[in-house]
């Protein structure tokens, strides 16, 4: 294979959602470039894509597949992304090593939410985008209505540079208003037969071509003087500024194709190949330290992982994007992340799980090697005297957990290894090892995506595992003032153990004053602050401690060990056994003995006093509160929001967005446990929603009734099986 250079390259993201067709058109691309000699189908389960055995069983796309075309002396680079929303994590990856976006839609259901979900991480990014209508021969396909669609989601932005004759079954033939042809096929498809546009569609195509024109010239001074003087371009001006609209994100054009039976691929290819910017045309990317980093060959090497796929008989397969510089077999590379050498013993272009050997790749190119000892995702490799280290890939937020242990407790140590393996490939699934809740926790986008690590774990591991339902990490807190005291007080020969405590408890705020008188029971305490300490607590809120004993009733060296007491019952509240915050402690009086009062003493009764003094302060049980937002198409919101308020869900807002409702509500975690699958089935899979901690509320009292109920006998089961 040729050495491409960068002002040969383009690098290009195909997104859409499940069953617009993606895998199909990656075989109808991979053909006419010449890559693939036939092309496979998804039912005969021999596609470029998908070609993992969980993407066959399943029937969907799990992992992106990268790979090349060559057309006319340019090189595609393409990354084919996963359309459903759970393996939104490839689709983002894809966006931040490419340059232009092919969003595909299914032309039997125009814009979904996935469409918008894919359009809304281009805008964050600000790369271009195209528009492509797939399935045109569809029986239900109405390629105006989803024209109509997309300029009612997207504006005026939105510019066909294509229309077909008619749609459904018959569909062969489309006229392009930006070569001013008909283009028609045989059943077969491939090449295309170019003709004159017939009369009687001469009309819409030139007014179609005129609105071309414009937003070509809208975005350059020269071809906007040249449109005002003669009214048109030509087809290497309206090319130069089709580039530059796409480049700015000033328009959207929109193609047709009908992938399954290749018709409409060639002539994309010529577009992507002729108008797509190059790598060099788009804004610059820059390192950790703010450092522009252009895609320059004469620069020094600088490559950026971004994929890593475990190929069996393989192992590793490592994807990467050449920043700057140029890399060839055999280069010897330092690794920024890890500080560790590495050798590119073999480098590759790919396509799919085919991978030809190449012997250098150029900036802006994208390549695959394997047989590195220590790389992860998201690490750069350095040629000499560079030290470049690139962040700039951000995930959204897990949107459902599982707690996860495998069937053979003795295999804990394997799974987690795996596990953190794993989270290499795809860096969507988090990881936790939570010490509050005693679980090991996986968190993922969707029901989907952790079924699909369950497949991997059980298949290609073969480890048995379980998933079950997450302990929710709730808090406990007090709603007034409460007072205890308690001795502790140990005599067995020799030296004893002796320590008495006072206290006092009561809910803390922030900015609250300092304490000064307290009546409980008819009696006055009045308060002599010495100290005061406030103490972060790690899993949110505080806990104020105050010394305010006088005449030296406890030495003060005890301190430390009354509030190392007071933390141990802080960390296993006595209600449900969860944190507690929020609370401010005053210890103000006690007892010691000049020979049997020691630490272990103080430390006991501190946290006695402490633990009886709050289940008398109106104690309550907290539960963390999530922010979120629903996208749904407006034919299901009443069934959404009914849902929502089923949950326990408090309805924050609405408003419309690009064709679908947005529903803004604070919900208990405890409620969203299966969201995402009830929210798929109430929506036939065209809703999806984020989630982000808000804040945490007091529970319900039935529902803190239940949870003590739960806790108790928890404690009753601990104490048989120990006792056992």
């Amino acid at each position: 294979m040729k050495v491409y250079q960068t002002n040969e390259i383009k690098n290009i993201a195909l997104l859409g959602n499940d069953g617009s067709g993606k895998t199909t058109l990656t075989e109808a691309l991979l053909y006419e470039s010449g890559i693939i000699k036939r092309r496979g189908r998804i039912t005969a389960k021999n596609t470029v894509s998908d070609y993992f055995p969980v993407e066959q069983e399943y029937g969907y796309s799990v992992f992106s597949t990268v790979y090349h075309v060559e057309w006319n002396g340019k090189k595609l680079n393409i990354i084919d992304c996963p359309g459903s929303d759970d393996f939104v994590g490839a689709a983002i990856t894809a966006l931040n090593v490419t340059d232009t976006a092919i969003l595909l839609l299914n032309g039997q259901y125009g814009p979904e939410v996935g469409t918008q979900n894919h359009f809304r991480y281009t805008e964050k990014l600000g790369k271009p985008v195209i528009f492509l209508v797939n399935q045109l021969d569809s029986e239900k396909c109405d390629f105006d209505h989803v024209l109509e669609q997309l300029k009612e989601n997207y504006g005026s932005k939105v510019v066909p540079v294509q229309y077909p004759l008619a749609t459904g079954p018959d569909f062969n033939s489309l006229i392009d208003v930006l070569l001013m042809k008909k283009y028609s096929w045989g059943p077969d498809g491939g090449a295309p037969t170019i003709e004159d546009i017939p009369a009687e569609e001469m009309e819409k195509a030139q007014e179609w071509h005129k609105a071309l024109v414009e937003a070509a010239a809208e975005h350059d001074e020269t071809l906007m003087e040249r449109f005002f003087e003669s009214e048109s371009l030509t087809e290497d001006e309206m090319r130069e500024g089709i580039r530059k609209g796409l480049a700015a994100r000033g328009m959207f054009p929109v193609f047709c194709v009908c992938a399954g039976k290749d018709m409409g691929v060639r002539r994309l290819m010529e577009f992507l190949g002729n108008v797509v910017p190059f790598v060099d045309e788009m804004p610059v990317v820059h390192n950790t330290r703010g450092v522009p980093v252009p895609p320059d060959a004469n620069g020094p090497t600088s490559l950026y992982f971004f994929k890593t796929a475990v190929e069996p008989h393989i192992g590793d397969v490592q994807y990467f994007k050449v920043m700057s510089g140029v890399v060839h077999e055999g280069d010897d590379l330092s690794n920024a992340d890890r500080g560790s050498k590495e050798r590119m013993a073999q480098l590759y272009v790919c396509a799919g799980a085919n991978r030809e050997k190449v012997d250098e790749l150029r900036a802006g190119d994208i390549g695959c090697t394997v047989k590195l000892k220590d790389v992860k995702t998201g690490n750069t490799l350095n040629g000499k005297d560079c030290e470049n280290r690139f962040n700039f890939i951000k995930y959204p937020n897990p949107k459902y957990t599982r707690a996860i242990k495998p069937v053979n407790e003795a295999d804990t140590e394997k799974m987690m290894a795996v596990l953190n393996r794993m989270r290499e490939e795809d860096p969507t699934w988090v990881v936790e090892q939570s010490k509050e809740l005693k679980q090991i926790l996986v968190h993922g986008q969707g029901e989907f995506h952790l079924r699909t690590l369950k497949w991997r774990l059980e298949n290609n591991e073969k480890l048995q595992v379980q998933f079950y339902e997450p302990k929710i990490p709730y808090r406990e807190t007090i709603t007034k003032a409460a007072r205890a005291d308690y001795r502790h007080k140990k005599q067995s020969g020799g030296a004893g153990q002796f320590g008495e405590v006072h206290l006092i408890v009561e809910p803390y705020y922030e900015g609250m004053p300092a304490p000064e008188v307290y009546k409980f029971n008819g009696q006055e305490y009045k308060i002599n602050v010495k100290s005061s300490e406030t103490i972060d607590l790690e899993w949110g809120g505080k806990l104020v401690f105050v010394n305010s004993v006088v005449g030296g009733a406890i030495d003060t060296r005890f301190m430390p060990a009354i509030l190392k007491g007071i933390m141990s019952r802080m960390e296993q509240g006595p209600l449900t056994g969860s944190y507690a915050r929020d609370v401010r402690v005053i210890v103000y009086d006690g007892k010691m003995h000049p020979v049997d009062s020691n630490e272990i003493s103080f430390m006991l009764a501190g946290r006695h006093a402490f633990s009886e003094a709050f289940k008398n302060a109106g104690p309550k049980i907290l539960e963390p509160i999530y922010d979120v937002e629903v996208f749904v198409p407006s034919d299901k919101l009443g069934d959404v929001m009914s849902d929502m308020q089923g949950r326990r869900g408090m309805i924050m807002g609405m408003s419309s967005e690009k064709g679908y409702e947005k529903l803004a509500a604070k919900v208990p975690l405890k409620e969203m446990s299966n969201y995402s699958t009830a929210l798929s089935s109430l929506t036939g899979g065209r809703a999806s929603f984020i989630m982000k901690f808000a804040s945490y509320e007091l529970v319900p009292t039935d529902v803190q009734n239940k949870l003590m109920k739960e806790f108790e006998e928890q404690e009753k089961e601990e104490i048989l099986l120990f006792l056992h």
